[in-house]
C-alpha cells in the first residue's frame, strides 16, 4: 500500500497536546449537594492533586487517539494499484438501450451491471485521468465533460436511466472520437451487450474502442409483428408474429385485447431460434379503435426481456373513401370532380332504380335524385327534387350574385372565395339541424350539420344553374366537403412507429393546436405553425392519443402506437468481441488492461466519524447528573447500603 499525500502524517503531532490534557491537574465540575457525609468518592477527591499525573487507562483517551490516527490516514490517501480497462483521457460509453433491461445477469439487469462496471472504472482513476460519460440510448447524449472529479462522475452515474429504444451508436462514437483531439493517451470504452446496429459501418478514423461486455444469455421470446389490414368497407384482418431468440423451445399464448377488452387468444410452440406467424383466419367483427397484444408462457421458457412481451396497433384501413353517386341527368361537373379527388373511390348508380345497394358506403352523393328511403350514411344532396323527413323544400327564388361565406371557422369553407359566384335559381330549404355555410340574401346556398348520427350537406340548386363549376373555388369546396364527411388521417401510420422515431403530423387547416397524450399520461401541446409538425417525444412503448384542437374544442382524435419492432433490441444475444468490427478493424479486447489506483480514504473517514460518535456517547454518559441511587461516576448512590446488604 502506498500514500498519495504522505505529508499528512505530520498531523499525528496533534496527539501530543491530547496526552498533555490528560496528564494535567484534574479539572472538577461543580455540583451542588446537600451533604458530603455519605459520599466516599467525594472524600477521596478532596486529597491533594499534583500538577502532573501518571497516565491511566482511559477509554476516552484511547478513542480520541484512534480517531486522530484514522483522520490522518484518510488525509494521507492510501491506495493500492489494481487493473483497470484504460487510463488517461477516456470516453466512457454506457449502453442504455432496451436490451440492457434484460435480467440474465446475477441479481439485477444488464444496465445495473454496466453502471457498476462504470463505477469501478471511476473508482480506479489515476490522479491525472479524465473521463467523459456518454449515455447511448435512442438519443446519444454526453452527461459530463472530461473531468477528474469522481463525485461528479458518480452523480452522473446515479442519475442515468435506461431507455426503451435502440442505441444511437453512430452519434455516440462520433462524439467520443471528438475527444481525441490533442490527447496523448486517449481511449474509448464501450460497456454494452454488443448490439451496435449500423455502427459497424463507421469510418476508419474512429479510434478502436475497448469493449467491456455485459450479458450472459440469449433467452428471449418477443412479439415481433402486429398489424391490422382492411379493405374499404370490410372488417379488418389481424396478423401477429412471435420470435424465439433463445436456444430452447417455448410454449406461448398470445392474448389480444380490443379497446382493453379481452377478445382473442392463440397458443403455440416455437422452436429455438425460430419465428411463429400467428394468422387470425376470421376478420375482427367487433368495432374497435386500438388493439393490444400480450405474451404469456406455458412453461419455464427463458425470457429475460419483458419489454417486447407486449405490442400495440390501431385499426388501420385502406385510406380510400367509397362514394356512391347517382345523378338524375348525368352531371359531368360533379362526376369529374369526384373522380379527381385523391383517396376517393366513386361508384355510379342507376337513377332508374330507386333501391340502394346492400353494401355500405362512406358517402352518398345524390344529384337531382333521391332514393325511396335515405341511407344511414353521410349524405351530400345536390338539388334535391322533393322534401324528406330531414328537410323541407320551399319556394324557388330569383337569380342573385350576392353570395357570402357565412360558415367562418369551419373546414367546409376554408379557402373558398365565392365573390364571383352567381345563381340563376335556388330553392329555400328548412332544416333545424343544419347551419348555413354559404348564403344568398334570402336562402342558404350550402347547409351542413349532423342529424341522427350522420353528417348531411345540402346544395339546393342545380350546379348547371350557376357558374360555381367554372370557379377555382369549386374543387376546393368539394375537397373540403369530402374531408368533412370522412376526415383523413392526421398521422398515416401503416406499420406504426419505433421508439425514437420522429412523427410527422399534417394538422387540419383550421386547427389551432395538437394535444398528444403519451402512454404514461404525460401531455404535450403543439401549436400549429405550419403545414407539417414534428413530434419527437416517442420514447415510450404503448399507445398515444392525438387530439386536434380548434377554439379550445377537440374536433378530431386519432391513436398511434410505438413498439419495439425492427430495432434489433429483442435479439439480446451478447456479442463476442471477435464479432464487433468498427471502421475496418476489430474492437480492442477488455484484457488490454492498465493499472489504476483504488483509494481507501472514504472508508477511513467513515470509520473516524463512527468512532467520534462513540466517543461523544461515552463522554456524555460520564457527565450524567447523579440520581438518587447512582453516583456521578455510575456507582451506587449510597455505598453503605451495599455494605449493609452484604453484612446481612
Amino acid at each position: 500500500m502506498s500514500f498519495l499525500a504522505p505529508a499528512a502524517f505530520a498531523a499525528l503531532a496533534i496527539a501530543i497536546p491530547i496526552l498533555l490534557l490528560y496528564m494535567l491537574r484534574l479539572r472538577r465540575r461543580e455540583v451542588l449537594i446537600s451533604s458530603t457525609f455519605l459520599w466516599r468518592q467525594v472524600v477521596q477527591d478532596t486529597e491533594a492533586n499534583t500538577p502532573w499525573q501518571r497516565l491511566r487507562r482511559n477509554l476516552l483517551l484511547f478513542l480520541q487517539l484512534l480517531i486522530l490516527l484514522l483522520l490522518v490516514l484518510a488525509l494521507a490517501r492510501p491506495f493500492i494499484t489494481v487493473p483497470t480497462i484504460s487510463a488517461g483521457k477516456i470516453a466512457l460509453l454506457l449502453d442504455a438501450s432496451a436490451s440492457m433491461t434484460a435480467t440474465d445477469v446475477e441479481g439485477d439487469t444488464r444496465f445495473s451491471a454496466a453502471i457498476e462496471q462504470a463505477r469501478q472504472i471511476v473508482n480506479n482513476m489515476n490522479p491525472g485521468d479524465a473521463i467523459s460519460l456518454i449515455r447511448v440510448a435512442d438519443v446519444a447524449e454526453p452527461l459530463t465533460a472530461y473531468t477528474a472529479d469522481k463525485n461528479e462522475l458518480r452523480r452522473a452515474l446515479d442519475s442515468m436511466t435506461v431507455s426503451h429504444g435502440a442505441g444511437d451508436w453512430d452519434t455516440a462514437l462520433t462524439l467520443a472520437a471528438a475527444g481525441a483531439a490533442g490527447a496523448e493517451n486517449f481511449s474509448i470504452v464501450m460497456i454494452t451487450d454488443g448490439g451496435l446496429g449500423a455502427a459497424t459501418s463507421l469510418p476508419a478514423n474512429i479510434p478502436q474502442p475497448i469493449y467491456a461486455p455485459v450479458g450472459e444469455s440469449a433467452g428471449n421470446v418477443a412479439i415481433t409483428a402486429l398489424a391490422t389490414r382492411a379493405l374499404a368497407g370490410q372488417p379488418p384482418q389481424l396478423f401477429a408474429q412471435v420470435t424465439n431468440y433463445g436456444a430452447e423451445a417455448a410454449d406461448i399464448s398470445l392474448v389480444i385485447r380490443l379497446d382493453d377488452v379481452l377478445r382473442l387468444s392463440r397458443s403455440g410452440t416455437i422452436p429455438p431460434r425460430s419465428q411463429l406467424p400467428i394468422p387470425f383466419d376470421e376478420p375482427i367483427s367487433q368495432p374497435f379503435e386500438t388493439l393490444a397484444a400480450a405474451l404469456t408462457f406455458d412453461n419455464d421458457a427463458q425470457d429475460f426481456l419483458a419489454l417486447d412481451n407486449r405490442a400495440w396497433t390501431v385499426r388501420n384501413e385502406v385510406n380510400t373513401r367509397r362514394v356512391y353517386y347517382v345523378s338524375q341527368t348525368g352531371n359531368l361537373f360533379l362526376e369529374q370532380v369526384l373522380r379527381s379527388l385523391p383517396g376517393v373511390q366513386t361508384f355510379r348508380g342507376n337513377a332508374e332504380n330507386k333501391r340502394l345497394p346492400a353494401d355500405a358506403f362512406d358517402l352518398y352523393v345524390f344529384d337531382g335524385w333521391l332514393p325511396n328511403s335515405l341511407p344511414a350514411g353521410d349524405l351530400l344532396l345536390i338539388n334535391p327534387p322533393n322534401s324528406t323527413p330531414l328537410f323541407t323544400l320551399g319556394a324557388v327564388l330569383e337569380p342573385t350574385d350576392e353570395i357570402t361565406v357565412s360558415g367562418e371557422g369551419s373546414g367546409v369553407t376554408a379557402f373558398v372565395d365565392l365573390d364571383e359566384m352567381s345563381l340563376l335559381q335556388i330553392r329555400e330549404v328548412t332544416a333545424t339541424w343544419a347551419q348555413p355555410m354559404i348564403s344568398a340574401p334570402e336562402a342558404a346556398v350550402l347547409l351542413a350539420g349532423e342529424v341522427s348520427g350522420r353528417r348531411v350537406a345540402i346544395l339546393p340548386f342545380d350546379l348547371r344553374d350557376s357558374n360555381l363549376p367554372l370557379l377555382i373555388a369549386y374543387p376546393v369546396l368539394m375537397a373540403n366537403l369530402i374531408d368533412w364527411f370522412s376526415p383523413a388521417e392526421i398521422v398515416p401510420l401503416p406499420d406504426g412507429l419505433s421508439v425514437g422515431d420522429v412523427l410527422l403530423i399534417s394538422p387540419p387547416l383550421l386547427a389551432d393546436s395538437l394535444r398528444i397524450t403519451a402512454p404514461d399520461g404525460r401531455v404535450s401541446e403543439l401549436p400549429v405553425a405550419g403545414e407539417t409538425l414534428a413530434y419527437t417525444e416517442t420514447g415510450q412503448l404503448g399507445l398515444y392519443r392525438l387530439e386536434v384542437l380548434q377554439a379550445g374544442e377537440v374536433t378530431q382524435t386519432q391513436h398511434f402506437a410505438v413498439n419495439l419492432f425492427g430495432t434489433g433490441e429483442s435479439d439480446i444475444r451478447p456479442r463476442p468481441q471477435a464479432e464487433l468490427q468498427l471502421g475496418g478493424g476489430l474492437v480492442a479486447a477488455e484484457a488490454n488492461q492498465q493499472l489504476g489506483l483504488r483509494e481507501f480514504w472514504t472508508l477511513l473517514a467513515a470509520a473516524a466519524i463512527l468512532l467520534l460518535a462513540i466517543e461523544w456517547h461515552v463522554y456524555h454518559r460520564r457527565l450524567q447528573t447523579p440520581t438518587l441511587l447512582r453516583g456521578a461516576r455510575g456507582g451506587p448512590r449510597f455505598p453503605w447500603l451495599r455494605l449493609r446488604n452484604s453484612s446481612a
